[in-house]
């Protein structure tokens, strides 16, 4: 039996336009003549209304659906823009949300012969010509020109059928369409599928930019940044990469002063420090890249790495070139922020004869007074029998509260100048404080040398009678790696204090200049109150299913985001743009990994 797959076209057409003579096998002859088509295709297809054509107030009652060509079919992704044009000129610009096949013809090819010939024959595309090729389209913005400035507005209005649909290959339309600034702090470049979205410009990539500008409000930064990844996502390496944007920058202050944005970035793992190096790894080819592109790279000279001096403890510093100072954290600093001593759960009746005992303390010793002093104080069996008689502190409250108050010696006035000392330095316009903790093996002397470093700089910017003016007329950003450790919600009276600080901090940023620059992998333990302050999230690869939830993206991207190669990420920022996917840098900008 002869297989229909195997059939095969024989003779020659006719040359130079001139006809031929063919015959079959039965002795009949007949004339062929050449054909060519008119004109060349434009587009990738054409809007179809088979099956309706609908543009709708609500997202999901929208149905537009464009029928592709053969010739273009194995270009189209998933997430890929599109341009349908309008007859007066203007263009809706979409993305492709679904793709199919459909039969053209009716016809049954789930049969044993069906499938047996598509098994030994050779596949060259000539049966995708018995299918449809449709692709859904979601519309995103209405382009029109405003006086020759493309501009966007929300979809108002229906394509026509049979309208030639194209591929969205304009940098300045695509930019409009997703409401990507011109300008701004680079994040990396769009992308689509894991790849980067080519144009016929040059560069060929797009880059996205965050506002960065008083042109539409406030400047992003100072909405917050979160960067969510799990291990091996490329978490520090894409921080570096945006944290080298901000420095050098200036930001106005209400006096009308322009001072360089101060970065404090606390440290678990001993790598910002780098930030100070060049990377050896990126080629004269790659710079002359980010210079036109307008990246900031290379190692950043203004950088200061403060060491917390924790007895016990010694750092090491052959990893980066960056200068040292060590610092301490004197007592006095509990007096405002008494829960830094507190050191494990306390509920409120606790919290509340510590708050007593240490009110106490300072009133009679003063603002010099020291731990080693209060643990003295705590220590007296008179005054613990004088406040359980008054009825103050029962004496089993005040024993609990002296157990917590415990164990604080190697973090308290150490062997260095007080970080209050030393604002000035600390708090640099213009300047990268990196505070690093990977020497400090005791987690909770880790915790109250961060909390209480990032207490007195947002208690600074948030006081109406500052005691450090550098602080509170300095554009600041704070940076906090590993931010699930600091600012979970726990629920314990001091952890409900540093939340509440740090919330304010938060919905203060936008008036005071201050920015939370949040990296973590379990975005799922930072506070709700503080999370939903954050404007801007890059989302890398994370695998969790409840953890991508609680980053609350939307549920197109969500979906990419266990599949994501390291750098791949999805940017949800919704007064910078639509949410859209990026690429990183596949180099960092700085110094960055150990020898």
């Amino acid at each position: 039996m002869t297989d229909l797959g195997d059939f095969q076209a024989s003779g020659s057409g006719a040359s130079d336009g001139e006809n031929s003579t063919r015959s079959t096998d039965v002795g009949e002859e007949f004339t062929e003549y050449e054909a060519e088509a008119v004109g060349t295709d434009r587009g990738i297809g054409t809007v179809a209304v088979s099956e309706g054509l609908v543009i709708a107030e609500e997202g999901e009652e929208c149905r537009i659906r464009a029928y592709v060509t053969t010739g273009n079919r194995s270009e189209i992704r998933l997430g890929s823009y599109l341009l349908v044009p309008y007859p007066d000129g203007e263009l809706l610009f979409s993305r492709i949300t679904a793709l199919e096949y459909a039969r053209e013809f009716q016809a049954d090819d789930a049969t044993e012969i069906h499938a047996r010939r598509a098994m030994r024959r050779t596949w060259n595309g000539e049966a995708e010509r018995d299918f449809k090729f449709v692709a859904t389209l979601e519309p995103v913005a209405v382009l029109y020109d405003d006086g020759g400035e493309l501009k966007r507005r929300m979809t108002d209005r229906v394509p026509k059928p049979d309208a030639v649909v194209r591929r969205a290959t304009d940098t300045e339309e695509i930019k409009t369409g997703l409401k990507i600034p011109e300008e701004g702090v680079f994040l990396g470049h769009l992308a689509v599928g894991g790849e980067r979205v080519r144009t016929a410009a040059s560069p060929p990539t797009i880059d996205y930019r965050l506002k960065d500008d008083y042109a539409d409000g406030d400047p992003l930064v100072f909405r917050h940044t979160l960067v969510a990844g799990g291990t091996g996502s490329g978490k520090t390496h894409s921080t570096k990469n945006v944290l080298r944007q901000y420095l050098g920058r200036e930001y106005e202050m209400d006096d009308g002063r322009t001072p360089g944005l101060a970065v404090v970035q606390f440290d678990p793992q001993d790598e910002y420090a780098q930030m100070h190096d060049d990377n050896p790894q990126v080629t004269a080819e790659q710079a002359r890249g980010f210079d036109r592109e307008g990246i900031s790279y290379g190692g950043y000279d203004d950088t200061t790495v403060f060491v917390p001096s924790v007895a016990g403890t010694s750092y090491e510093a052959s990893h980066h070139g960056a200068e040292r100072v060590e610092f301490t954290i004197p007592f006095s600093m509990v007096r405002s922020n008494k829960w830094l001593v507190a050191g494990a759960s306390l509920n409120d009746n606790q919290y509340n004869a510590l708050t007593h005992l240490l009110e106490r303390f300072f009133r009679q010793y003063g603002n010099g007074g020291t731990y080693d002093e209060f643990t003295t104080f705590l220590d007296d069996p008179a005054l613990r029998e004088e406040l359980d008689e008054s009825g103050r502190v029962h004496e089993a409250t005040y024993d609990a509260v002296k157990r917590r108050a415990w164990g604080f010696d190697a973090v308290f006035d150490g062997d260095a100048r007080p970080i209050t000392e030393m604002v000035h330095e600390f708090v640099r316009p213009g300047g990268l404080s990196v505070v690093p903790t990977y020497h400090v093996n005791d987690s909770r002397a880790t915790e109250v040398v961060v909390l209480a470093v990032a207490s007195l700089l947002i208690d600074e910017k948030l006081s109406n009678d500052p005691r450090f003016d550098r602080i509170k007329e300095t554009p600041l950003v704070i940076g906090m790696d590993e931010a699930h450790n600091f600012l979970s919600g726990a629920d314990s009276a001091q952890a409900g204090r540093v939340i509440g600080k740090f919330t304010e901090a938060a919905k203060q940023g936008r008036k005071e200049r201050l920015g939370l620059f949040l990296v973590t992998q379990d975005p799922q333990d930072i506070a709700e109150s503080i999370f939903k302050q954050v404007n801007t999230k890059l989302v890398l690869n994370l695998g969790d299913e409840e953890v991508i939830r609680a980053v609350n993206i939307p549920g197109s991207l969500a979906g990419k985001v266990p599949y994501m190669e390291k750098g791949q990420a999805v940017v949800y920022s919704p007064d910078n743009s639509e949410p859209v996917e990026l690429c990183g840098l596949s180099v960092c900008l700085t110094r960055h990994g150990r020898d």
